[in-house]
């Protein structure tokens, strides 16, 4: 009976503690998506950006050769055709971090969403032999009322 009992004790603890992982997973997850939302529109806007200085890279490389006349003028557009481009580059790379992270995000998601279902499974499974252990305590209970009045009825 206090098997029953400390059995009964453990498995409901254990349950707790997997409803606080539960509930700390899907926080942990919520933040991810708060990230994933935050780096996506992140994304765009370098997305834009890049957009906004390939256009500008056409129109200086464009200027460049109209005006041959204009030296020092090609010289400064030039210099901001290598910044551009720099930048570009290093948009490119925030932007393929940012997709990595993304992934990782996403891998360690599912991960979770797969060690919730077997806790999950986990838990249904000591419930149910919870419940079948109490049907068995109900049925001794009874042939056990039963067997004393036969007891006493001697």
């Amino acid at each position: 009976m206090n098997t029953l009992r400390l059995e009964t004790e453990q498995a409901n603890q254990k349950n707790e503690e997997l409803s606080a992982r539960v509930k700390a997973l899907e926080q942990e997850n919520l933040t991810k998506e708060q990230e994933i939302a935050s780096l996506t529109h992140r994304n765009s806007l370098l997305d834009g950006e890049v957009e906004k200085l390939e256009k500008a890279l056409s129109e200086a490389k464009s200027a460049a050769d109209t005006g041959a006349a204009h030296g020092s003028e090609v010289d400064s557009l030039s210099r901001k055709v290598q910044l551009l481009e720099e930048e570009a580059e290093e948009a490119d790379k925030n932007l393929r971090e940012t997709n990595e992270k993304l992934r990782l995000t996403d891998v360690k998601a599912e991960h979770y969403e797969r060690k919730v279902a077997t806790v999950e499974a986990e838990r249904d499974s000591w419930e149910r032999k919870y419940e079948e252990t109490c049907e068995k305590l109900k049925t001794a209970q009874a042939e056990l009322d039963e067997f004393a009045k036969q007891l006493d009825s001697l």
